[in-house]
């Protein structure tokens, strides 16, 4: 009956989660897509990686603290109209960083403006319309959806490589945030609905009303040890990897690696990441999903000791990429897939958006953590050894949680 409930989900929305996976690439371009411009943008003017990446420190800061706010408003008003409106905003804001003038203060304003762009395109927003459409098959749904990281990580940095080179790098941002709108948006246009969507746009009753989905309340879910548990992982989680991916292109040529060829490298990540995020999919849909969790966030302690052991032989950069982007690809996937189990779809866009506030602590200054690291050491060396401890520490959050309460069809 599974089988039979997936296929006819799959029949119905097909180009959903597609949709939605280019929606969340977009929520992501100023995270991933950044990467390529540190270095010039340094040298223009004269700045430390770390003052080069607050930016981005403050801009993922705003996004914490606005998540719950944000995932309430998704539950209200349903994820469409902010989608779209979002990613207007978000290609426009990262164009508007090539306007940089070497200011600290010209800068600090273009990554707030960059923030608050990126509010209506928030991962609530994506995973929310594809888990009001997909029950049977919801851990494939949910991959296929976060693939869009996967995508922003192997496509962007190479794409921000090329055009600084042909183009200089404040031309740079403007072209590829073109490029991005001009795929991303059609398709949100024609195939980004949900049922609280269309419940509001026709008038049709697509969806259960809210007091009767399974669930529990916005209290009982923030005082439950299961959330804090997945606080904490998603909190450790997100600032270690997301900064071992956004630094692994430097790390390399700050090694000696040529820049194409670390862009290169450092594409495998996200290559990666996508049979990563597929694999966890389909293995979400089969297993036990806290412990599917836990065997991936520990795939990262491999990449760590390679790195740290093997200097710049490409084969053992090859591989480091590889089991980042296998972990990278798994993270969102488990943590959203847990949350509709563990607590239901009453109050998901709530829920999930406190844990996405984590997720945003995270990549807000684990990157930032890693610069200093290096600004203080020459090395990454230190912030390697902070990651395998940090990895381990989630993995064991992970695996200590208790079977779901709303394991159930609907939940």
């Amino acid at each position: 009956m599974a089988a039979t409930g997936a296929s006819k989900e799959w029949r119905h929305y097909p180009m959903l989660p597609i949709a939605a996976a280019l929606g969340y690439a977009t929520s992501v371009i100023h995270i991933y897509g950044f990467n390529p411009y540190v270095l010039p943008i340094s040298e223009a003017f004269g700045w430390t990686r770390t003052q080069v990446t607050v930016g981005l420190t403050i801009a993922t800061l705003i996004q914490a603290i606005f998540s719950i706010p944000i995932g309430i408003l998704v539950d209200r008003v349903g994820p469409r109209r902010l989608g779209l409106l979002g990613i207007v905003l978000t290609a426009t804001a990262f164009a508007m960083l090539g306007t940089a003038t070497g200011e600290k203060g010209n800068w600090y304003l273009l990554w707030g403006l960059m923030a608050v762009a990126t509010l209506p395109v928030q991962a609530t927003i994506w995973t929310s319309a594809v888990a009001t459409r997909f029950d049977a098959s919801r851990g494939l749904a949910f991959a296929v959806t976060l693939c869009g990281a996967s995508v922003a990580i192997a496509v962007f940095p190479y794409l921000g490589t090329k055009l600084i080179a042909a183009y200089g790098w404040k031309n740079a941002f403007a072209i590829q945030a073109g490029i991005w709108l001009t795929i991303a948006f059609p398709m949100l246009l024609f195939f980004f609905r949900g049922a609280n969507d269309q419940t509001r746009e026709t008038g049709q009753p697509q969806m259960p009303d809210k007091a009767t989905l399974p669930g529990v309340s916005i209290s009982e879910g923030l005082r439950s040890t299961i959330y804090v548990r997945l606080l904490l992982a998603s909190l450790l989680f997100t600032f270690t990897i997301v900064a071992l991916a956004f630094h692994f292109g430097l790390i390399l040529t700050g090694r000696g690696v040529d820049k194409l060829k670390a862009a290169e490298l450092a594409a495998l990540i996200g290559l990666f990441s996508i049979i990563g995020r597929l694999g966890t999919g389909f293995l979400l849909d089969r297993f036990r999903g806290s412990l599917v969790g836990a065997a991936a966030f520990l795939l990262p302690v491999i990449a760590c000791l390679l790195l740290i052991s093997t200097g710049t032989n490409p084969s053992a950069a090859a591989i480091a990429a590889a089991t980042i982007g296998l972990t990278l690809g798994s993270e969102i996937d488990v943590i959203v897939f847990l949350v509709t189990k563990h607590f239901g779809l009453r109050n998901f866009g709530a829920l999930y958006g406190g844990l996405l506030a984590a997720l945003s602590v995270g990549t807000a200054t684990g990157p930032l953590a890693a610069s200093k690291v290096f600004d203080s050491y020459g090395d990454y060396a230190p912030f390697l050894w902070l990651t395998v401890g940090f990895m381990i520490v989630s993995s064991l959050a992970l695996a200590s949680l208790p079977r779901p309460a709303f394991d159930i069809p609907g939940a």
